[in-house]
């Protein structure tokens, strides 16, 4: 049954769900964004919107600089705010903004903040890209789980993702078979890793090789956090601190003892560091 084309009323609610910032307009891309990590929307209301986000949450291109104005935040936040409330109509004005002959031929980069933060708004999109066989829509994510769950069998064939390192769900990525992105602390660490650097531009991180190297911001802090790492690096010491806790815990409570790993779950060196490629 096809949605009625509505027309938003509420105020909060752009005019435009598409813009152009100065790098995406540089290759004729469009965005679509939403608050990066969290959010608390104006009526109180708190929204998670990387529910995947671990390591990443710490060098933030979306949390700093001009993310952060006024006016950029409130425009994310009414985006969000239009999808918790009037998703069906978000859907269909999304769908009718790209019936515009302007998008046809185009990309439209998905979530340049947030990601696909529950099952209903993942398959909203995915009826759009069907409803949309001429515009060409790509994402990063760190919604692994979710994207096999739900993408993998039966993808729209005008959507192109790329699985992103520094999540709580790194270890589902198999880098043999699933294109992955990596960030680096710089270019000359892409290239001596024999990865394949999206510097030039955005869509080769779904149209150039699989293995794509994406340098790190050049914001002093964040690279001070990073510390020479990759984000893959930084994600597996996090995932194996948070071992120890979980099995130092389990020492503390009388009567139990660490569960045995399976001979599935046992990692040997050359594995984990697959992994963390």
């Amino acid at each position: 049954m096809s949605l009625p084309i509505t027309k938003p009323t509420s105020s909060s609610r752009p005019a435009r769900l598409l813009t152009q910032n100065r790098a995406m307009r540089a290759i004729g891309v469009w965005n679509w964004t939403l608050p990066a990590l969290a959010a608390r929307l104006p009526d109180g209301r708190t929204q998670v919107t990387c529910p995947a986000a671990s390591a990443c949450a710490q060098i933030c291109y979306a949390r700093n600089g001009t993310y952060r104005f006024p006016a950029v935040k409130a425009r994310h936040q009414a985006n969000l705010t239009f999808v918790l409330d009037d998703l069906p109509v978000w859907e269909t004005a999304m769908i009718r903004e790209l019936s515009a002959p302007r998008f046809t031929g185009k990309f439209i980069r998905v979530l340049d903040a947030g990601d696909f933060f529950d099952d209903h708004y993942t398959l909203a999109w995915c009826r759009v890209m069907r409803v949309c066989p001429d515009v060409t829509f790509y994402a990063y994510t760190k919604e692994v789980l979710r994207f096999k769950r739900l993408i993998e069998p039966d993808p729209p064939s005008n959507f192109l993702w790329v699985y992103s390192y520094g999540g709580k769900e790194d270890t589902h990525i198999d880098p043999s078979r699933d294109r992955v992105a990596d960030v680096f602390p710089d270019t000359d660490a892409i290239t001596a890793a024999g990865w394949s650097s999206q510097e030039a531009s955005d869509l080769l991180a779904v149209l150039g090789p699989r293995l794509v190297g994406v340098p790190a911001n050049n914001i002093p802090h964040f690279l001070k956090r990073m510390d020479g790492r990759r984000l893959s690096e930084w994600q597996a010491e996090i995932d194996a601190d948070r071992a120890r806790k979980r099995r130092r815990r389990l020492r503390l409570v009388p009567g139990t003892s660490p569960a045995a790993p399976s001979p599935q779950n046992l990692q040997r060196p050359a594995d984990a560091h697959r992994h963390a490629a």
